[in-house]
């Protein structure tokens, strides 16, 4: 599975790891971490940066959604 998924929503919506961090409340290297599959948001956290970037929160915690997503999202 592609773990840089979030990276590929974030760069659609032309937006900067720092600029989604300061959005959602959190760290650069947090979101870093998040995008390369280091690690899995907690629900709070996962609601402000799919709030940043516009997407459906659940999307952190579903192996396939995101792929489903990317297909219809971002080309």
């Amino acid at each position: 599975m592609d773990s840089r998924w979030l990276e590929r929503i974030r760069k659609s919506k032309g937006m900067t790891q720092e600029q989604v961090a300061v959005r959602a409340g959190v760290s650069r290297q947090y979101i870093g971490m998040l995008e390369g599959g280091h690690r899995k948001p907690s629900v709070p956290i996962a609601k402000r940066i799919a709030n940043v970037l516009e997407i459906p929160w659940t999307i952190f915690y579903a192996d396939q959604c995101h792929e489903l997503f990317l297909e219809d999202h971002t080309a």
